[in-house]
């Protein structure tokens, strides 16, 4: 019987696959090393590669960019790492539309920046350290960003997928329909579903205008409470943000706040009229509250990401809360912090008007990190909220379940899922929720 390596060269060519020690040592996913690294150049490619897995019953785990392959549960066993970063094409634009169908492995910033940008078009999607990031990558993730407060996430922006599923059938849903799985919403399911029910090829995008002009305001606070009844008034405002971030004391750090224990980041994008209205009224619900409100230069947003950017070892953390209690859940996350250990601190920012909050915990031992996440998870649970441990080092993510506790209703259907999509547990093994 052939080799692996060779089995594998038979369906992409020998310079695409990748089987000599260093090579895959390079390619370990949490120090698991992979037998093969192999690296498709089209969806058939990919599918016959998945074929030879779902015989073999190997285990494979789809990669692009690299950006967060420390999410997810800490995988058991890693046979092929398939690299899609050889599919990278744009396939079809609309301009007049305002749609696209790109290949997975095509960056963000490619995208935005080169291909769509030209036309004052964009996929607004903006997660830390977007320009590097697949458009594959960030819908298997659900990664988001400030822009979310406007245009959502994947789940509001992807129209069609084109992907393979673990025994190789090349599968569609959605928008383009030629083959679908009867019953299911293909397009949503693959939304940050960790790359566990298929591996995406083609996405088909609803992309948005940019906006003629865009300013940023920063409203400030010496209390929480103060920056909560901001972010109620915005929320019941008609205003049309198109970021809203807060940003708690030590994320302040650097931007000159004084001493405000907690910001709003608030812009606004439209035609410049419109922006200076809105900004008006900003302007007014800030001082409403007694908050001191200032613009500020668009290059905020670019501070901030760098701000909240996780360093080698950092662990990063999602708190989903209500809006009404972004407030109470920071003034928890401050006290549990102290239990983290000397040295240790966290950054908390977020998206405030869909309570959509991060933590980059830096220098906290796994042990201190899991206690905090226990204790916070069972802060939030009464309103149906969550944590969940998205990124860090192998041992902090084996510390305590990343993903946390899931309705057992939900745990079910979810297994059903993965049942039907992938039997044999070939994608992604073990990394998803509940260890699927």
């Amino acid at each position: 019987m052939r080799s692996l390596g060779a089995a594998l060269a038979a369906i992409v060519g020998r310079d695409a696959v990748s089987d000599d020690a260093a090579r895959t040592s390079a390619a370990a996913l949490d120090g698991v090393v992979p037998r093969a690294v192999v690296r498709p150049s089209s969806t058939e490619q990919v599918a016959h590669v998945l074929v030879l897995a779902h015989e073999e019953r190997l285990v494979v785990a789809p990669r692009a960019r690299g950006t967060s392959l420390d999410a997810g549960t800490p995988p058991v066993r890693v046979d092929l790492v398939l690299d899609m970063t050889g599919l990278d094409r744009v396939l079809e634009w609309s301009p007049d539309d305002l749609t696209a169908s790109v290949e997975a492995g095509i960056t963000l910033g490619t995208l935005n920046e080169t291909v769509l940008g030209p036309r004052r078009q964009a996929l607004p999607l903006d997660p830390v350290g977007w320009r590097r990031r697949s458009v594959g990558g960030v819908t298997a993730t659900n990664a988001s960003g400030p822009w979310r407060a406007r245009y959502g996430t994947m789940r509001d922006l992807l129209l069609g997928v084109r992907f393979v599923q673990a025994d190789g059938v090349v599968t569609w849903g959605g928008a383009k329909v030629v083959k679908s799985v009867t019953g299911y919403d293909v397009p949503k399911l693959m939304v940050g579903a960790l790359g566990t029910l298929g591996v995406l090829t083609e996405l088909t995008l609803r992309l948005h205008p940019l906006p003629e002009t865009e300013r940023t305001w920063f409203v400030t606070g010496p209390s929480l409470e103060m920056i909560q009844a901001c972010l109620d008034a915005l929320i019941d405002s008609a205003l049309q943000p198109t970021r809203v971030d807060v940003l708690d004391t030590l994320a302040l750090a650097g931007f000159g706040a004084g001493d405000a224990k907690a910001a709003l980041a608030v812009s606004f994008g439209s035609v410049a009229d419109a922006v200076h209205e809105q900004g008006e009224r900003l302007v007014a619900i800030g001082r409403g509250a007694g908050a001191s409100v200032t613009e500020r230069p668009m290059e905020l947003w670019h501070d901030l990401e760098r701000v909240t950017t996780p360093a080698a070892g950092d662990v990063t953390l999602d708190i989903a809360t209500l809006p009404a209690r972004i407030a109470e859940t920071l003034r928890a996350f401050g006290r549990e912090e102290a239990t983290l250990g000397r040295g240790a601190r966290s950054i908390v920012t977020g998206r405030g008007t869909v309570g959509a909050l991060t933590a980059v915990v830096k220098g906290a031992a796994p042990a201190a990190v899991a206690s905090l996440v226990t204790r916070l998870r069972a802060i939030v649970a009464d309103h149906d909220g969550s944590v969940v441990v998205r990124g860090g080092p192998r041992e902090a993510r084996a510390a305590i379940d990343p993903w946390g506790p899931l309705d057992p209703h939900v745990m079910d259907l979810t297994r059903t899922i993965k049942q039907t999509f992938d039997p044999r547990g070939v994608l992604n093994a073990g990394r998803f929720v509940g260890g699927l």
